[in-house]
């Protein structure tokens, strides 16, 4: 179950972030939603559109802290984990994500080729709740090629 709805397609194999596109201008946004956010964009229609599952890594950070609720602490306790901005080539668009577990920060450097994977967020009882992450090539599923 995704944590967000209609944000990306749940294929495991071969995931997409779900954005829009302005159909006169050809801007693309993620989430779909930010459109509105474009003045230039006003008045537009705004096709749904499935976004590109690679990039190149434009910028990294590690998340050192809890962020404030709603966020849930998906084990025991809390773990820092690294923050990818990705650079979609075909939108020309930067998309923020969390890179997939068991990949550091001395991993990444900048221009690296990176993907698209689903992964839990955190679970409960009941389900396992999936976001977009960021791998580089070939290291989708927990740092796992």
């Amino acid at each position: 179950m995704a944590a967000v709805e209609g944000l990306f397609t749940l294929d495991a194999d071969e995931p997409h972030l779900v954005g829009g596109r302005a159909r006169s201008r050809g801007s693309y946004f993620f989430p779909k939603a930010l459109a509105g956010s474009d003045p230039a964009c006003l008045g537009d229609e705004i096709d749904e559109v499935l976004l590109s599952r690679t990039g190149r890594l434009w910028s990294f950070t590690t998340g050192e802290y809890a962020p404030p609720a709603p966020y849930v602490i998906p084990g025991e306790e809390f773990e820092p984990y690294v923050i990818a901005a990705v650079r979609l080539e075909e939108e020309n668009l930067v998309v923020l994500g969390q890179v997939v577990s068991g990949v550091s920060v001395d991993e990444l450097s900048v221009g690296m080729e990176m993907e698209l994977a689903i992964d839990v967020l955190y679970s409960d009882d009941e389900h396992d709740y999936l976001v977009w992450k960021w791998a580089p090539a070939g290291r989708r599923e927990n740092g796992e090629a």
